[in-house]
């Protein structure tokens, strides 16, 4: 029931993760679902409060719960850490405890003071949380993984970026069309960086892979119209999102 919570849980919180982590085998989908879960109830911690200390608080109490998994110890009882210790080993548990730890940066409302940051920060959340997937369903490049979630992460903020900055954060590096343009090519190359490198993904990760299906459109919408999206975001019609996620999830996630 655990797992079973789990889905339900990235259904609702995460349809776009849902949709492509449902096309993999019950072996995959049983490593997916917890980190799926785990990483949006990290995500969430932040959010739910307006108090930075309940939010720390919060984060520390996953990382409590990785501290149990990494050490052997019976994990504290909770619909997603359970499944979670049981497809999780030490090494990925300290992979996500510095995801947790990144996490803490969206409590407060501090930019980001340099390039160097906010890569770190894309390398530890989306890089993390891949590369633990990743390492889990199958032998896999890391170096290849944590480009193409640098690039997913990228996207992401990127489309975010005006819903954060509405809420009191400042989520990109840069402060000009021109900076914007710089970080959006960017995470492009990496993206075709890690494409150049697919024959180190095994067919088990192409769920895993297919959760970036938005990224090399997003990217490049942001890329092709700089300036609107600097100052409004950047999105995809609901037609061009769908379209590609058939595209991909039938030709294969390096289109």
């Amino acid at each position: 029931m655990s797992l079973e919570a789990c889905a339900a849980l990235v259904e609702e919180a995460d349809p776009d993760r849902f949709a492509t982590a449902r096309l993999a085998d019950d072996r995959v989908q049983r490593i997916l679902w917890p980190l799926y879960a785990f990483n949006i109830e990290v995500t969430r911690a932040p959010w739910v409060t307006q108090e930075p200390m309940i939010a720390e608080i919060r984060l520390q109490w996953w990382r409590d719960a990785l501290e149990e998994i990494r050490e052997g110890r019976k994990v504290r009882s909770h619909a997603v850490t359970v499944p979670l210790a049981e497809v999780l080993d030490a090494e990925g548990a300290m992979v996500l405890d510095r995801l947790v730890e990144a996490r803490a940066w969206d409590i407060y409302s501090d930019p980001f003071p340099d390039q160097k940051s906010f890569d770190a920060y894309i390398d530890a959340t989306y890089g993390g949380l891949f590369w633990t997937a990743a390492r889990l369903i199958g032998d896999a490049s890391e170096a290849m993984i944590r480009k193409f979630a640098y690039a997913c992460g990228v996207a992401a903020i990127l489309r975010a970026a005006p819903e954060l900055a509405r809420r009191g954060r400042d989520p990109l590096p840069v402060d000009d069309v021109a900076g914007y343009k710089v970080l959006t090519g960017g995470a492009l190359n990496a993206l075709d960086a890690a494409v150049a490198e697919k024959e180190h993904v095994q067919a088990d990760h192409e769920a895993l892979m297919l959760s970036g299906w938005q990224t090399r459109s997003l990217l490049r919408a942001a890329l092709a119209d700089s300036e609107s999206s600097f100052k409004n975001g950047v999105t995809l019609s609901e037609f061009s999102r769908r379209f590609r996620l058939f595209k991909l999830s039938t030709l294969g996630w390096w289109r």
